[in-house]
């Protein structure tokens, strides 16, 4: 059902890329107290942070490309004699490198094997792809709906690897060091290894994932009526939508382009782009003729774009700079400034701290040494685990940083704040740059996110700066799990809907989807998700007469 006004799901129900600026992580948590560590002897104090629907990595990717900046921290760690030639002062100082653990939660199988292809991307050697290379590599991956021929070779040999890694724990921990999927389920790494295999094109032929006929399928269920008035709509939604919302960089040129084809970042010429890129197929089980049906299409946002994530901030100041009112540079080359220079930071976490140390003249006072790949790991958990997390005692109160994207703002809890450590920080990813949410609806989730946080036990951090995108908080110390806020009365969140996810249509748009072959198991990755963009339904309301679509048996059992 669509009305002059679009379906209202342009965001989709499963996101691919992040809806806001990456972050440093380790600027967002407490500050270490050194006396908290005085009893931990030979250690170096870790900072777990555990992060819901981060989905591309790029918060994690952020943290690792400024790890270098931070000063050296005062520790109670212990050098061997022969380490280096200053081992003897560096032991009296106690100096060394904060141990990094992200514990990752998604809503799909298919975002956890993102994460796995884009990191083994960011840290591939760089004696086998080159940084000009690796960059335009991860920005068509993570950002274009159609890949050049060379980049969906890359892919479909990178996926047979991991599809091969996946059943063997062993060679997965010795290749990828920084990699732990011990805590996913059986069922959830079989899926797992499944979706790898489909992408490195165990169904062959581009029918198996039609992408462009998907695409703009999907642009006409959102549209409807506006369809054929296309650019004006996507001028209209830049302009005065994501425009007045702070991200003026995004020309108008390259937001047509991706509207209309997927296409967001054009690096060659545009005949070069006509490969699927498979990492964007999801399956569903939907209802269909009142049977359900297992289906592949593409689900994810075709409102707003990826150039938020990387594209309207940077840290030189001149890429921002505007003439005669308008900026200079565009999101795209502002993307494709910062992810060469993250990616060159972050290959340093792949040299040898010595090496480097030998290279550079040894350490100077204040700075760091450069890391590698065993001070950070990833550990990707279950994907229906948020509730439950705090009845492990390795989780309870672990983590000093909790991450909550928009789209699962409704898992936010007290069971999940107890996972927090006393004086661990809260943020939370506002709607700022959801085009189909209006800004009185930003400001009523701005505040219901204040409500859940304050019901989870935390409070607002003091001294925090003011942003429309993140939502900042701090763990307060005196509420523990099963209690709330005595100022915070627990209530049913609203019964209106933004919209429905287009799952609920029944029947199914046929032109919409691509039924799963009989070789591709109906696992997790056909399951709808628990929690999605689509979930901002669960603490947004809509006025009185607002567009809403039919329930259907999906409804009721994804709860959404």
């Amino acid at each position: 059902m669509t009305t002059p006004a679009g379906s209202g799901m342009g965001f989709g129900s499963v996101s691919w890329w992040g809806l806001s600026p990456a972050l440093d992580l380790q600027a967002e948590s407490p500050p270490v107290d050194p006396d908290s560590q005085a009893d931990t002897v030979h250690s170096v104090p870790e900072l777990d942070v555990l992060l819901l629907g981060s989905v591309d990595g790029r918060h994690l990717l952020r943290t690792l490309s400024r790890a270098k900046l931070w000063p050296r921290r005062r520790f109670n760690v212990s050098w061997d004699e022969d380490e280096t030639p200053d081992s003897e002062s560096l032991r009296e100082e106690g100096i060394g490198i904060r141990k990094l653990q992200f514990f990752v939660l998604e809503n799909n199988l298919e975002a956890v094997a993102r994460h796995m292809l884009i990191f083994s991307l960011a840290l591939e050697e760089p004696e086998k792809m080159g940084l000009q290379e690796r960059s335009e590599t991860f920005l068509e991956v993570w950002g274009n709906a159609l890949l050049r021929p060379p980049v969906a070779a890359f892919v479909r040999a990178q996926a047979d690897l991991l599809a091969h890694l996946v059943p063997e724990p062993d060679r997965l921990e010795e290749q990828l060091p920084w990699l732990s999927l011990r805590a996913l389920k059986f069922r959830e790494r079989d899926a797992l290894e499944a979706v790898f295999r489909f992408w490195a094109g165990s169904e062959k032929g581009p029918e198996a994932f039609p992408m462009s006929r998907l695409w703009d399928s999907r642009l006409r269920h959102y549209l409807g009526s506006r369809y054929d008035a296309r650019r004006g709509v996507s001028d209209w939604d830049l302009r005065m939508k994501l425009h007045d919302r702070g991200a003026q960089v995004i020309h108008t040129q390259e937001f047509r382009r991706w509207r209309d084809t997927g296409v967001a970042f054009e690096l060659r010429d545009s005949s070069a782009y006509h490969v699927p890129n498979r990492t964007l197929a999801s399956g569903r089980l939907l209802s269909y003729r009142g049977e359900r049906v297992a289906a592949r299409g593409y689900w994810g946002d075709i409102a707003t774009g990826p150039f938020v994530a990387f594209g309207i901030e940077a840290d030189d100041e001149s890429l921002l700079r505007t003439s005669n009112g308008q900026p200079v540079k565009t999101a795209g080359e502002i993307t494709q400034h910062n992810v060469t220079e993250m990616l060159h930071e972050v290959a340093t976490w792949g040299h040898n701290p010595e090496e480097q140390q030998h290279a550079e003249g040894g350490l100077e006072p204040g700075t760091a040494a450069a890391p590698t790949s065993e001070s950070f790991t990833i550990h990707f958990l279950p994907l229906d685990s948020a509730q439950t997390l705090h009845h492990k005692s390795c989780y309870n109160g672990r983590f000093q940083l909790l991450y909550v994207a928009c789209g699962m703002v409704h898992l936010l809890s007290p069971e999940l704040g107890a996972c927090v450590a006393p004086g661990g920080n809260l943020i939370v990813e506002l709607a700022r740059y959801l085009v189909d949410v209006r800004q009185e609806q930003l400001q009523g989730f701005h505040t219901r996110v204040g409500e859940l946080a304050q019901a989870a036990g935390f409070s607002p951090q003091a001294g925090a700066r003011p942003s429309e995108t993140f939502a900042r908080f701090c763990k307060s110390p005196e509420l523990a799990v099963g209690s709330t806020d005595p100022a915070v009365e627990p209530r049913t969140l609203p019964l209106e809907v933004l919209a429905q996810p287009l799952e609920a249509r029944s029947p199914a748009p046929k032109d919409l989807t691509e039924p799963l072959q009989g070789g591709t198991p109906r696992s997790e990755p056909c399951q709808p998700p628990s929690a999605s963009p689509g979930s901002l339904s669960r603490v947004l309301a809509l006025p009185q007469g607002a567009l809403l679509l039919p329930n259907s048996e999906s409804d009721s059992k994804t709860g959404v």
